[in-house]
């Protein structure tokens, strides 16, 4: 039986079961994330000393009487504890599915936890996962000194270059805030983003004051003028520390303040004990230049992954051909396009 939950107090009683999770989990995230119409969830599901979470927005779709489920902004997917090799997986299958159809949830998309185990397993067999691309992250197990030998060459200029010229601070005032939120949304607009990468500032305050996990605005200033060239916020929980927004002022910096602020935290995490920290992929997870620019910092990668399940296919190929319509007949959008097809 799928248990589901939305109240908070009952929400973190169920994360605190867990050795190891991620901020993305949490409630006040997805409570941050989700939109007016989008109802944040927490499913369980128990099987004897099993436990497994499964956190969700679910929303309507508009016009008719049914309802998709998507996972918040960042990586989530099934969190498991407990699972050995005698948990019937197909019981949680059937239990996940029936919970899906009794709700008349035709589609649920979900990305998956490129650090946390089992996800996949768990999954196999719903619907599909795929691998559109890799994150890239800095092994913070390693000594800082072997952690940037393994930085390209340019990016050691830059950083050496920078540290003679800047200083990064701590952003502890409203006003460093309010200056980030403008360098992060002049940033979005540079590169064109989609509407959904510009948040309102209430969004920059909420997640900066959660208590949920620790977060932390760091700001690169210029030691002459005493401007703030960039910023960026981080969040932490359990042993990762998440790369979360990040803003600068111009494109045409001879030194690059996001690369001596990510270089700050990753001496400061490693030396506060953390593990790993993720600074993601590349715009849709592609090869491309953010993703070029964050590989400058490490070659350790691993891959990312997205779950796609079509509850009710009968009924997602009749929204697929009203949007899209009357030769939509095939799913291939499961594997390459953009999902679910009928919010393309």
């Amino acid at each position: 039986m799928i248990k589901v939950i939305k109240e908070k107090k009952e929400w973190c009683e169920e994360l605190a079961l867990f050795e190891h999770l991620d901020f993305y989990y949490t409630y006040d995230y997805h409570h941050l994330s989700k939109k007016e119409d989008e109802v944040a969830v927490l499913l369980k599901y128990v099987e004897g000393d099993s436990i497994l979470v499964l956190p969700l927005l679910i929303r309507d779709i508009e016009n008719t009487d049914y309802k998709d489920a998507i996972s918040v902004y960042g990586y989530a997917g099934v969190l498991n504890k407990n699972i050995t090799d005698d948990f019937n997986i197909e019981n949680f299958h059937n239990e996940i599915s029936t919970f899906f159809n009794e709700n008349k949830i035709v589609s649920v998309f979900s990305r998956l936890h490129p650090f946390l185990e089992n996800q996949e397993l768990l999954l196999n067999g719903l619907g599909s996962i795929t691998t559109p691309g890799k994150v890239v992250y800095i092994d913070l197990n390693d000594t800082i000194e072997n952690q940037r030998a393994k930085f390209n060459r340019r990016l050691k200029t830059y950083l050496n270059k920078s540290r003679k010229s800047c200083t990064v601070i701590n952003g502890n005032i409203e006003e460093h805030l309010k200056i980030f939120i403008d360098l992060y949304h002049g940033n979005m607009r540079r590169v064109d983003a989609d509407d959904s990468y510009f948040f309102e500032d209430e969004y920059f305050f909420k997640l900066l004051s959660s208590t949920d996990y620790e977060s932390e605005l760091l700001l690169c200033l210029d030691n002459e003028t005493q401007n703030i060239m960039g910023g960026a916020i981080f969040i932490k929980k359990d042993a990762i520390v998440q790369y979360h927004l990040s803003g600068l002022a111009k494109e045409d910096f001879d030194v690059d303040p996001i690369k001596l602020i990510i270089d700050e935290m990753r001496i400061k995490a490693t030396k506060e004990g953390y593990k790993y920290l993720n600074l993601g992929g590349g715009r849709g997870s592609s090869e491309d230049s953010l993703f070029r620019f964050k590989s400058g910092f490490s070659k350790d990668f691993k891959d990312f992954k997205l779950w796609k399940y079509v509850v009710n296919e009968e009924v997602y190929k009749m929204l697929c051909r009203e949007k899209l319509g009357e030769d939509y007949v095939h799913l291939e959008d499961m594997e390459t396009g953009f999902f679910p097809a009928y919010r393309s």
